[in-house]
């Protein structure tokens, strides 16, 4: 007998990548979607779907709660962690159908190739990206980090070959919700950690260098220049927040 497989997915205003992300995850038995406090249509493309089990929560900078909250209530023997604005490819579909029959392994990572401005970014420290989203279930829990959340698997990992698909940058559109969001994040991060605003204030400019000329993020043309100037812009902000938080938590 086939093992169960859920797929897991949270959305805050996705409307318009989440229903692409749901026709790739249609082949699963079950589809958990936990709708963030959206206030466009995605809640409402989520329900329609045949497969999905609709759950409302408040968003959270802490993301991982909501994931974590997502994992718990698939009922699959196995759970496959999609964010909103990714695609399983048909390649991919496969290789997770036959890896969860083997049972060779509990958890299961794979690259991911992410677009940017409508370019796969080969470089810049963009791929391969390697992410933890396959798991048996109880055999993975989110860690609880406040940005970039990430999956600890207890037991043996393997690796799929068929990557992950990204699309988190479709047009500048895309920018002024996220990076809104990342800077928020970022900031509360900074000042949990106790850091130092004069020392933190030349991390965007180290990234800058790291991301686009250490990382070859110039050989992505002017996607990787895009993106390497987005990554400034984003913890630029998250400092300029921080440095507001502080000075008026001293008032």
């Amino acid at each position: 007998m086939n093992p169960r497989i859920s797929i897991a997915i949270i959305a805050h205003n996705e409307e318009d990548t989440a229903s692409r992300a749901l026709e790739s995850a249609a082949w699963a038995d079950e589809i958990i979607f936990v709708d963030c406090g959206s206030t466009d249509r995605t809640a409402a493309l989520a329900a329609a779907h045949p497969k999905v089990r609709l759950f409302s929560r408040e968003n959270s900078l802490a993301v991982y709660i909501n994931k974590q909250f997502a994992a718990d209530q698939a009922s699959g023997d196995w759970i496959f962690i999609l964010d909103a604005d990714e695609e399983i490819s048909p390649a991919l579909r496969d290789e997770i159908l036959g890896s969860a029959a083997s049972e060779r392994n509990d958890a299961y990572e794979m690259p991911r190739k992410n677009f940017y401005f409508g370019r796969w970014l080969r470089h810049g420290g963009k791929y391969p990206d390697t992410q933890l989203r396959l798991f048996r279930k109880g055999k993975a829990k989110f860690l609880p980090l406040p940005v970039h959340e990430k999956l600890e698997a207890a037991g043996a990992t393997g690796l799929l070959l068929n990557p992950l698909l990204h699309y988190p940058y479709r047009s500048a559109l895309d920018i002024p919700r996220k990076l809104g969001f990342y800077a928020e994040a970022l900031s509360e991060n900074y000042i949990r950690s106790g850091r130092d605003p004069r020392f933190i204030f030349t991390r965007p400019f180290t990234r800058f260098i790291s991301a686009y000329l250490l990382k070859l993020g110039f050989l992505d043309g002017a996607a990787g220049l895009k993106t390497a100037l987005l990554d400034f812009l984003v913890i630029f902000v998250s400092i300029l927040r921080f440095r507001e938080k502080t000075a008026a938590a001293k008032k």
